[in-house]
């Protein structure tokens, strides 16, 4: 340096490392901040193991109630339009020992509006052998139109068909048979069953 510059004095300048604290503030921040992170992670995972689930369980009932909407729709269109009473003739037949219960019974349906047809005791196929309220018998194609209308005026009566081409129907009577329904609960039964409520969906879910 030729001489020219000369330290003076007893102290040097000295290099300081960082104090003890700011240290312990450095570890303090760099756990905070690893905490934040593992605890956002974490929240990550649940919604996506939760919420994420939920959400798709949500859409896969949507989707069930728009096909049991679209099946119940279908259904309807499908539906055969029902006969009115007078449009349905009737066979009256009394498969029991009692006698004129095929005649009275006859007279009441047709105040009800029904068409009746033949009346009298029922054949050896069914004579004594029909154990309930009555046996309504009709064609295959009868079963979801002349049957269920005549059914809403015998309560607990067996519906069946048979090989006929007819559409006439019969009314058998059984052992069990008092009465005819009541009228007023035959004619609610009757609209019931010209407008039916719509069906639950399968999973028993509302949609």
């Amino acid at each position: 340096m030729g001489g020219k510059y000369r330290i003076t004095g007893d102290k040097y300048p000295r290099m300081r490392r960082p104090s003890g604290r700011r240290r312990i503030v450095l570890a303090v921040i760099a756990s905070v901040a690893a905490v934040g992170l593992l605890g956002w992670g974490t929240l990550q995972l649940i919604d996506v193991f939760t919420g994420g689930s939920k959400a798709s369980a949500a859409g896969r009932a949507s989707r069930d109630c728009a096909r049991a909407a679209d099946a119940s729709r279908t259904s309807q269109q499908r539906q055969k339009p029902l006969p009115t009473p007078k449009q349905i003739t009737v066979n009256v037949y009394n498969a029991t020992p009692r006698g004129g219960l095929a005649k009275n019974t006859a007279g009441e349906l047709k105040k009800r509006g029904f068409t009746i047809g033949k009346v009298g005791n029922a054949t050896k196929a069914y004579d004594k052998k029909v154990k309930g309220t009555g046996l309504l018998l009709g064609a295959r194609s009868a079963t979801d139109t002349a049957l269920p209308v005549l059914g809403t005026q015998l309560a607990g009566a067996e519906h069946r068909s048979d090989a006929r081409r007819s559409g006439e129907v019969d009314l058998v009577i059984g052992d069990k048979f008092k009465n005819l329904t009541k009228k007023e609960d035959a004619d609610k039964a009757l609209a019931a069953l010209a407008k039916p409520e719509p069906t639950p969906s399968a999973s028993g879910k509302n949609c």
